[in-house]
């Protein structure tokens, strides 16, 4: 069994910083790069994945409903289509930044109300592994245990990695607070 130690990244805009990003990367074996639709924004991203390269850390788009005010926390309602478009959108902008670096995208996560959604939501699961299995079939998914998205992944045939958020609360069964 191999643990990987993962953090969110890149979740600053412009000028603004949250985090030190740096001194991460020289913990971390994984990373979730926001994707400018919670937090970050193009610089923020390439920077992300240029140092993430450097040091042997694996990328990953940290997915969001398009919420910058909200930092990602509301629900936006939307139908599946449009909601796998943005998901490809994301994927594209972290991509596209990611290849001139020399780096891949490896994995999605998905951040805020859109995560707790795909975990507790089949249909909102089926959209968002659909949208990245139609961007690349070798990206993995971070998943909690016993979800929508964890069932939905593995009857796709996706790579899942189970996660588990140290700073955060479960409920009996499982789920987070």
């Amino acid at each position: 069994m191999k643990i990987d130690i993962n953090s969110d990244l890149g979740e600053g805009f412009g000028p603004w910083t949250m985090g030190d990003d740096a001194a991460l990367l020289d913990l971390v074996s994984s990373a979730n790069v926001a994707c400018g639709y919670h937090a970050g924004d193009p610089m923020i991203m390439a920077a992300t994945a240029r140092a993430a390269k450097a040091r042997g850390v694996d990328l990953g788009a940290h997915v969001s409903y398009p919420d910058l005010a909200g930092f990602g926390r509301r629900v936006i309602p939307m139908g599946a289509e449009e909601l796998e478009a943005h998901v490809l959108y994301q994927l594209g902008a972290m991509d596209g930044l990611a290849r001139p670096a020399g780096h891949r995208v490896t994995h999605v996560n998905a951040h805020g109300a859109l995560g707790n959604l795909v975990c507790a939501d089949r249909d909102a699961a089926n959209t968002l592994v659909r949208a990245v299995r139609a961007f690349d079939r070798e990206i993995a998914l971070l998943v909690l245990s016993s979800t929508a998205l964890e069932a939905a992944a593995r009857q796709a045939g996706m790579r899942t990695y189970n996660l588990f958020l140290a700073d955060r609360a479960y409920q009996p069964n499982g789920q987070l607070v």
